[in-house]
């Protein structure tokens, strides 16, 4: 896959189909490729030029080695504190990651699209960034609002539980995955095989559990986006899965209030993932709000 140099770092990216550029950002910990190959088909079948790519330290982009670990305590007592957090790097910045891609592509203007952690740095390229946005959608995210109901306790201890390492124990590895995918997962819609296949790709392709930990903290130590989110301009819809372990659908209503006009998707039975079985409803809404925004343009 090709690279490209963005804010600083090596950004490794691809790009599919043809049309309006569209861009997808991944979530916390999650290396490009889990936007599914067969997800970003449907949206090129539908007539966008689609960019995915690794987020800075993750997958085969820049890493942070030099950062070390961050301090989790710290960034938690920050976080509960409402004070700065010792980070190495903040959501900000990923946006400006997200926005150099852009650049670095010589694309103006993109349809900015996000998923979980993706979601938080989609709302800032939005918001901060309006002449490069065309749309928004915000998939299973929330606003940083620190008011909202968190995920369930069992959802918030999958995901701050490390897995055995997969080079050390990879069938330990495989079973943590599967046992979180069973607890934040869409219920009913947890294909086994095909996520042990995925896991076993992706330590294949990049393992790298510190990105993880320092994305983690990025995340806790972003501020409350409502300010920023109230003077969104892009047509934006904000899409959520009624089954959402890990972040309450509160999320999503505090998301589509804070942005002008936002449209609201809640969708019966998805939880904190995007199995095939939903993956019409999605391209739909966001070719819905694209060609909203052509009519708006």
């Amino acid at each position: 896959m090709p690279q490209l140099s963005a804010n600083g770092i090596t950004i490794e990216y691809d790009e599919r189909g043809s049309g309006d550029p569209l861009l997808l950002i991944m979530g916390l910990g999650a290396q490009m490729t889990r936007w599914p190959e067969g997800f970003c088909d449907q949206l090129a079948a539908r007539g966008f030029r689609v960019i995915r790519f690794d987020n800075r330290d993750i997958g085969l982009s820049s890493k942070m080695d030099e950062a070390g670990l961050p301090d989790m305590a710290a960034v938690f007592t920050a976080f509960a504190s409402g004070q700065p957090a010792p980070v190495a790097y903040t959501l900000q910045e990923m946006s400006e990651d997200a926005v150099g891609v852009l650049d670095a592509l010589g694309i103006e203007k993109a349809h900015i699209v996000g998923a979980s952690m993706g979601g938080m740095i989609a709302q800032l390229v939005a918001a901060d960034f309006p002449g490069h946005t065309l749309s928004l959608t915000s998939i299973m995210s929330t606003t940083g609002n620190r008011d909202l109901p968190t995920g369930t306790p069992e959802a918030m201890a999958a995901l701050s539980t490390p897995a055995p390492s997969p080079h050390d124990d990879m069938e330990g590895f495989l079973a943590a995955g599967l046992k979180t995918a069973h607890i934040v997962g869409s219920p009913g819609h947890v294909d086994e095989a095909a996520l042990r296949e995925r896991m076993a790709a992706d330590v294949q392709r990049s393992y790298y559990p510190a990105g993880f930990m320092r994305q983690y903290a990025a995340v806790l130590a972003s501020p409350d986006r409502r300010p920023k989110l109230k003077g969104v301009k892009a047509p934006t819809v904000v899409i959520h899965g009624d089954a959402d372990t890990l972040v309450n659908v509160a999320g999503a209503h505090d998301t589509a209030e804070n942005i002008p006009g936002a449209e609201l998707l809640i969708i019966p039975g998805m939880g904190h993932d995007v199995p095939p079985v939903f993956w019409g409803q999605i391209v739909e809404a966001i070719e819905a709000v694209a060609s909203k925004a052509k009519a708006e343009a």
